[in-house]
């Protein structure tokens, strides 16, 4: 069984698999979520004898120590006053009678400069001044600039994610007619691509920073504003924190290891307390290719090597550019030079980090805060954050067998005077979760569970850059994808969402372990010892185990029902009244087949955390990710976004035109991914 991580060679036929995916590269000895749960709730007996109920029902609401008042029932939320809708496979956004839904900041839409209108003609200049594609965590900050939750709920800056880009769409005008996967690009006979291409596709990544207004009650649109600004994966940035000036950041561009250009695989999001952005590189290591060989095999250095760097082509090759512009080479890490300084060897390591952003002023310099670790970043969620306290932050590691991450600050916060250098100084931990319910956090610092010289950790530096490494050392418990994050701001308990893990194969079921190839996921929270975020121990338990009416468990130990079975949970957000929200995020591999075809197209639910009613509240169009959620501070305009429609589109399909989606434009065009806004015809309070 310790060789589960290997059941698919190719990591691409696993389920859910999604363009862009890394492949599996933790090969730690390390003990994975579900070996803990087995043993945790290893009376096998016992779970031979009861079948998946028995064995669910061990894992879910038991070990929260501190717990007012765990709930054993499934009665009806107070929280939700909305009748649930049904799964949908139709070509369309459907949500609960009495709400309404309009769209916003569509893929293409003009936000600055000479305000170029979206055609399939666009260049690559053109994408600089619009919206991105495909879009992903996102926040809505009140025109006043003052509080991110407090002021204005009807004009304010819309900082948002674009993850990543699917060629075939970016390029319909010059691809028409060509039987092309999602993602894939097309490549001149020489071996180069086109520049203009390549620097698309850059710009249509990265961050969207916009202001936007009610034009009237559930209608939006983008205002024009000097601070509109496309932040892209061109965009010159800082290193800030413990790595800012490391040996292993400098390149040709920086001999000094201080900056770096870019940001890309934009996931999920961060909102600071003292009013900033935080976006969050996931899935950036496939964008470079480093082919350096010794004696005829590939060497990539460590920092390369436990990310999956490529050692042929890079993911859309934009080291193919035909002009060999150094901002595209640098994707090239092969060594070339007489050192670092002369070549891009050291190129990869300016990503995987978080990046802060001031969406108030246009001429500030991104900063990657480096003392959050190098990973692939979903997001970062803050816990309560108290005046003369730490500010401690939480992030997940959105990779198969990976780990989640706390940061404490050193300093303490102070309202009106702490800014994002906080972040810079402080200790990094990794989560290991124990078999009886608790928790621990292990010190990611220099001398601290086995990070040493001798080792191979030379400073705090080397162990950030090399975070998936010092937790292996540590000993941190393998995940199943951790991805978005959620602080209750009533227990200040601590959720993650876990979307799906492939374990097993059929050979391998028996009563003790009933699901092969897991890919429904779950949702796991826990709560600090004695409610303080910067505890080094915790307990946790299971929310719910998703699934379909036979094999999901809530924490109450019920099934899900026909109202809110889900699969593949991504997205989380709590909203200031309490209510969860889950995003799901099946992948395009997946959707409409298999184990997951009964739940139909990606959808967001709300859940009511003390008794474990779900409610589907929304279903997407054909081939989408439901994915980034906010509301106005007045609670009553929601936006949601709305990634990769059409994305199921086959090469065939594609060629002919045909594509599996049209939304939102309708007829027979281009999918754009797009923001939703979603208001209660009643101008009341969403999900309420």
């Amino acid at each position: 069984m310790k060789d589960y991580e290997h059941d698919y060679p190719d990591h691409t036929e696993t389920p859910g698999f999604e363009h862009g995916d890394e492949a599996p590269c933790n090969s730690s000895a390390n003990p994975t979520f579900y070996e803990v749960a087995e043993t945790r709730y290893a009376s096998r007996r016992d779970v031979m004898i009861g079948g998946l109920a028995a064995f669910i029902g061990g894992m879910i609401g038991a070990g929260m120590t501190g717990r007012a008042a765990m709930a054993t029932t499934t009665s009806t939320s107070a929280l939700m006053g909305f009748t649930p809708v049904p799964v949908s496979t139709e070509d369309t956004v459907t949500v609960p009678e009495g709400y309404r839904v309009t769209t916003v900041l569509k893929w293409g839409d003009p936000i600055s400069g000479h305000m170029p209108e979206f055609s399939l003609d666009n260049t690559g200049e053109d994408q600089a001044h619009q919206i991105g594609q495909h879009h992903d965590g996102q926040h809505f900050f009140p025109i006043e600039g003052e509080d991110p939750y407090h002021g204005s709920s009807a004009d304010g800056i819309h900082c948002l994610n674009h993850e990543y880009v699917d060629p075939r769409f970016l390029h319909a005008a010059a691809y028409a007619g060509n039987a092309l996967r999602d993602g894939e690009v097309m490549v001149d006979a020489d071996g180069t691509r086109p520049d203009d291409h390549v620097l698309k596709e850059m710009n249509a990544h990265g961050v969207s920073v916009v202001r936007i207004a009610e034009q009237e009650f559930g209608s939006w649109a983008i205002v024009p504003d000097p601070r509109n600004r496309r932040i892209t994966a061109l965009t010159p940035m800082e290193i800030g924190g413990p790595v800012r000036g490391y040996h292993k950041l400098r390149t040709k561009y920086s001999p000094d290891g201080t900056m770096t250009r870019g940001t890309f695989n934009n996931c999920a999001h961060g909102v600071t307390p003292w009013n900033t952005y935080l976006t969050c590189e996931e899935n950036w290591a496939g964008y470079f290719a480093n082919k350096t060989q010794y004696d005829q095999k590939p060497d990539l250095p460590r920092e390369h090597a436990r990310y999956g760097v490529r050692i042929d082509r890079s993911r859309y090759g934009w080291e193919l550019a035909a002009s060999g512009a150094d901002e595209y080479v640098r994707f090239d890490a092969t060594e070339k030079g007489a050192d670092a300084t002369e070549d891009y060897r050291n190129e990869p390591n300016g990503f995987g980090w978080v990046v802060e952003i001031n969406p108030w002023d246009p001429e500030s310099v991104p900063v990657k805060r480096t003392h959050l670790g190098r990973f692939a970043h979903e997001g970062v969620v803050f816990g309560k954050v108290e005046p003369g306290r730490p500010v401690v932050a939480y992030a997940g590691d959105d990779a198969r067998f990976e780990y989640i991450y706390k940061f404490v600050s050193d300093g303490l916060y102070v309202p009106g005077e702490t800014d994002g250098s906080i972040l810079d100084s402080g200790t990094l931990y990794v989560a290991r979760f124990n078999a009886d319910g608790s928790g621990e956090w292990l010190a990611l610092a220099p001398g601290r569970n086995g990070l040493t010289p001798q080792n191979g950790f030379e400073n705090l530096a080397d162990i950030l850059v090399n975070t998936r490494l010092a937790a292996d050392t540590a000993g941190a418990t393998k995940m199943d994808r951790p991805e978005w994050g959620a602080v209750d701001p009533h227990t200040g308990e601590v959720y993650f969402t876990l979307t799906n893990n492939t374990r097993r194969t059929e050979a391998q079921v028996d009563p003790a372990n009933p699901r092969a190839q897991n890919q429904f996921g779950q949702i796991i929270r826990w709560r600090e010892m004695r409610d303080d975020p910067a505890a080094t121990s915790f307990s946790w338990d299971l929310f719910v185990i998703a699934g379909d009416l036979a094999t999901s468990r809530t924490f109450t130990g019920a099934a899900l029902n026909e109202d809110n079975i889900f699969a593949c949970p991504d997205g989380l957000w709590f909203d200031a009244g309490g209510r969860l929200w889950i995003q799901t995020d099946i992948g395009e591999s997946a959707q409409y087949r298999g184990d997951v075809e009964p739940m139909g197209s990606n959808a967001m639910l709300c859940a009511d955390p003390s008794t474990a009613e779900i409610r589907r509240f929304l279903t997407g169009p054909v081939g989408q990710e439901i994915t980034g959620v906010v509301t106005t501070p007045d609670q009553a305009t929601m936006f949601v976004g709305v990634q990769h429609p059409g994305a199921t589109t086959s090469p065939e399909d594609y060629a002919a035109g045909n594509f599996s989606s049209n939304w939102p434009d309708g007829g027979s065009s281009v999918p754009r991914s797009s923001n939703l806004v979603i208001v209660r015809e009643d101008q009341g309070i969403i999900g309420a």
